[in-house]
């Protein structure tokens, strides 16, 4: 069973910073694109950012471009999300996803469906 374990979340005031990180254990880590997404209350889930294997190729939805930096660290097995400037519209569990059926995919996946494992997910609460 592949474990995907988030941390860092938690209260932020608007304008503030949040540093999220998910770690694991799975072996195939190191090839995997890798993902954050958020779900809101009474929301679907939404990607917020992806980044590929070897951390070439990242990708940001609109709403969080030039506030939210995505990293990862191989030798580490973990993936970042630097979240600055919050925003109350930020506040949602946020989740990270690993793709471990396209080994050094080249584009990283930005459907849930793209994501064969997921991690429990962290809430993230900004105020006003």
């Amino acid at each position: 069973q592949v474990q995907l374990d988030e941390s860092g979340g938690g209260l932020a005031q608007a304008g503030g910073s949040l540093r999220l990180s998910c770690a694991t254990s799975e072996r195939t880590f190191s090839s995997s694109s890798m993902a954050w997404f958020r779900q809101a209350p009474g929301k679907e889930r939404e990607l917020v950012a992806v980044i590929s294997w070897n951390g070439g190729r990242t990708y940001y939805v609109d709403s969080v471009k030039g506030r939210f930096t995505i990293s990862r660290d191989n030798a580490k097995n973990s993936v970042h999300l630097q979240m600055n400037s919050l925003k109350p519209e930020d506040t949602a569990d946020y989740y990270c996803a690993l793709d471990s059926d396209l080994g050094r995919a080249e584009v990283p996946g930005r459907l849930t469906e793209d994501y064969n494992y997921w991690g429990q997910g962290t809430q993230v609460t900004v105020s006003s």
